[in-house]
């Protein structure tokens, strides 16, 4: 996924993004109220190494570099149960040596002589004492039980108390706003991973952009949803100046582009799926095609589900599969259609073998008369995936037109139906995305002005 891709894909979820940061946050708030607080008091003492009163300039040195070195042992030495046992003792805590150290943190500075006790508890009061009382304790097992020196007993070393534990005024956790932040970038974050990871799983055709990734063939028009399309099928014949005849007529004029060199002009209108909105697209499709003045012949080539005749308002019973068995002459059941130069041939009654009928020298005769009386030949095949028979009126044809349903047909879908079409031949002319949300940016192509916008939606 390129960036341009995840940037898009995030603007397009803002919502949800900030939902999860705002759900994050208060996570951290609620996560902060019912946390019990804990106070840290810190007690910070000096190591240094006794000498006299004239003592060379190097055996201060030598002092201090002795100081340094022991100070790493000393940091053990203040967890040590030595020392621990004799602060529960003047405590007179009821807490055990063992808990006494999981509420300690020693450490020193780097290369320093300073030694730094930090004690935690509930209670701002305990834990300045054990800060402090543990700071006593130490300087007193060091200075006179580690350190003695055997000549006078005296301790080699002194520790100086510097900045004894005191009671803390504000707890050191929870932190308030560190946790809220946090919560919030947690939450910013899980959104990101499932939004991202929805958009990687998901291989929905949204836009154009995702038929470029599966073709090069040109997307010949574009198409928004209409929830009402069942109530007006025929929408450029009964709302001729929205925005969606427009589309058609933009559809129309990129047909007439591409089959400009095609000697017969028969084209199968057809989708990868069930579903997609082809018959919409093809009777729509003829119609602005006859309004241009063009002699045009749709052909209800799904021998299936037909549905043309009942979209166009036509009778059915009799048409494509009766002239196929020699049952009935072409010329006698080829309708005429409301639009000047516009005849529909129905389906006829549905067969027991459409795909022998539709992929037999009869059917290839019947295409090639229809294309001697007219300009355009429109065949709506059924879906290329679950039957072969569009795939085989495809190989008698100059071209094919696949409808994609936008948010439904998936790519590997669309790639699947391609590589049926180029396992015979057939030439893709272009696709058609049907049922784009009302707010893609594929619809703004298309033309508003001076129009009442009536998109289409999915429907045969």
């Amino acid at each position: 996924m390129e960036l341009n891709d995840v940037m898009r894909t995030l603007a397009k979820n803002w919502l949800m993004l900030l939902a999860c940061t705002l759900v994050g946050g208060l996570i951290g708030l609620g996560v902060t109220s019912v946390t019990p607080p804990k106070y840290q008091s810190t007690t910070e003492l000096y190591v240094s190494v006794r000498s006299g009163d004239a003592a060379a300039t190097g055996d201060l040195v030598q002092g201090a570099s002795f100081a340094q070195l022991a100070v790493t042992s000393y940091i053990d030495v203040t967890t040590s149960a030595l020392v621990l046992e004799q602060v529960v003792d003047e405590l007179d805590t009821e807490l055990t040596a063992e808990e006494l150290e999981e509420a300690l943190n020693v450490s020193s500075p780097s290369e320093s002589v300073l030694i730094n006790i930090t004690a935690t508890s509930d209670d701002p009061q305990t834990a300045a004492a054990i800060a402090t009382t543990t700071g006593n304790v130490f300087s007193r097992v060091v200075e006179d039980q580690i350190e003695v020196s055997n000549a006078d007993d005296e301790s080699l070393v002194q520790i100086h108390t510097i900045d004894p534990g005191t009671p803390p005024e504000r707890p050191s956790s929870p932190n308030l706003n560190l946790n809220i932040v946090l919560g919030m970038l947690v939450g910013a974050a899980i959104a990101v991973a499932v939004v991202l990871g929805r958009k990687q799983l998901d291989t929905r055709i949204h836009s154009a952009r995702d038929v470029e990734q599966v073709t090069t063939a040109p997307v010949l028009g574009r198409f928004g949803q209409d929830a009402k399309i069942s109530q007006r099928p025929l929408i450029v014949h009964e709302e001729p100046h929205s925005v969606l005849a427009e589309a058609f007529r933009k559809l129309r004029t990129n047909l007439q582009f591409l089959g400009a060199d095609a000697e017969e002009r028969v084209f199968v209108i057809s989708s990868a799926v069930p579903g997609e909105g082809k018959t919409q697209v093809a009777t729509n499709l003829a119609i602005v095609l006859a309004e241009s003045g063009a002699r045009v012949t749709l052909v209800d080539g799904d021998l299936r589900k037909p549905k043309v005749a009942d979209v166009m308002g036509l009778e059915g019973a009799v048409g494509l599969s009766d002239v196929l068995i020699n049952r009935a002459e072409l010329s006698d059941v080829v309708q005429p259609w409301g639009v000047e130069g516009l005849t529909v041939l129905a389906s006829g009654q549905i067969p027991p073998n459409p795909s022998e009928l539709l992929g037999s020298p009869t059917m290839r005769h019947v295409l090639k008369d229809l294309s001697e009386d007219a300009d355009y030949v429109l065949v709506d095949a059924p879906p290329l995936l679950p039957v072969t028979d569009a795939a085989v009126v495809s190989a008698s044809a100059a071209g094919t037109i696949l409808v994609v349903a936008a948010e439904r047909t998936k790519r590997p879908e669309l790639a699947q139906a391609i590589s049926n079409l180029d396992s015979i031949d057939s030439r893709l002319l272009g696709i058609v995305l049907n049922g784009l949300p009302t707010k893609s940016s594929d619809l703004a192509q298309t033309s508003t002005y001076g129009y009442k916008e009536s998109p289409v939606s999915r429907s045969g």
